[in-house]
């Protein structure tokens, strides 16, 4: 294992990508504007705070790439952790693209890898901020051939987040990853529509663990309306989602959840609550 220090402005990707398993790279204060994947296992980012040190990007959904494909969802990342072990400290993670009514999902964070750990940072954007691997099963048989093989592993995959700060708008934390939130802030932001989402979850019926926040903080910044965001609405059938011990500003709907349109995932999804709030919709349990 190596220290490695990295100055302001230097390019990240060669770094990342010849650094030993297991090392620590430490990042100094500034702006990254990179597109960044990190492929080598058990490294460890270590920024000088999450307000001087920051990894940014501005890919979205609708972007075209050099063969006029739409980039689609799960390539707009800033960064795509595609390997095990990695974890960060004091640094944000932003997708400042913006607009997503007109240009789509903005992906900040992707983490495809296992035993993920991420403590006092924070993730930026509007629509999709945060994915949690793995794809949903059907997702992996679909982009056969448009996404590269590491981001369609159908594996579990455990991501664990500490004294975070987490900034979205709609379904800004998703996918079927095994996830702990324990003590972050979840902000919700303005992006000019009327309702909002935090959590999408996609979890299949296998799967006994999903997302789970603890002693977590729903809040809300500028302009966003008291009950007009929802805690969570099932992205797939059988999304598994918790919340324990969780405090709600009044951006939060009463109903508390969403069973996306009429798909009929009311039926199907688990979504938990404790302690129980009054006025949530009849089946959270």
């Amino acid at each position: 294992m190596s220290e490695i220090h990295v100055g302001p402005g230097e390019d990240l990707q060669p770094v990342f990508d010849s650094t030993e398993a297991g090392s620590v790279i430490h990042i100094a204060a500034g702006m990254y504007r990179q597109k960044l994947v990190v492929r080598t296992p058990g490294l460890r980012l270590v920024g000088e705070g999450a307000d001087r040190t920051v990894l940014i990007y501005d890919d979205y959904a609708l972007k075209l790439d050099e063969q006029g494909r739409e980039y689609n969802t799960f390539r707009t990342w800033t960064l795509a952790v595609c390997a095990d072990g990695t974890s960060m400290r004091g640094l944000s993670i932003v997708n400042d693209a913006l607009d997503p009514a007109v240009k789509g999902q903005e992906v900040a964070l992707s983490v495809y890898g296992n035993d993920f750990y991420m403590e006092d940072c924070t993730l930026r954007s509007t629509q999709d901020t945060l994915f949690l691997g793995p794809l949903p099963d059907d997702l992996i048989v679909r982009y056969d051939g448009f996404l590269p093989d590491e981001l369609r592993q159908a594996r579990p995959l455990r991501q664990s987040f500490s004294h975070c700060r987490i900034e979205g708008s709609v379904d800004f934390i998703f996918g079927c990853g095994e996830t702990l939130f324990d003590q972050c802030e979840i902000v919700s932001v303005f992006d000019g529509r009327s309702v909002g989402f935090v959590a999408a979850p996609a979890h299949e019926l296998r799967q006994n663990e999903g997302f789970l926040f603890r002693r977590c903080r729903f809040s809300a910044g500028e302009n966003v309306a008291d009950g007009t965001v929802f805690l969570a609405r099932p992205w797939r059938d059988y999304g598994l989602c918790r919340f324990e011990d969780c405090v709600c500003a009044p951006h939060i709907a009463k109903a508390g959840f969403d069973p996306w349109r009429d798909s009929g995932r009311d039926r199907s999804a688990r979504f938990y609550e404790t302690p129980a709030v009054p006025g949530r919709v009849s089946w959270v349990r």
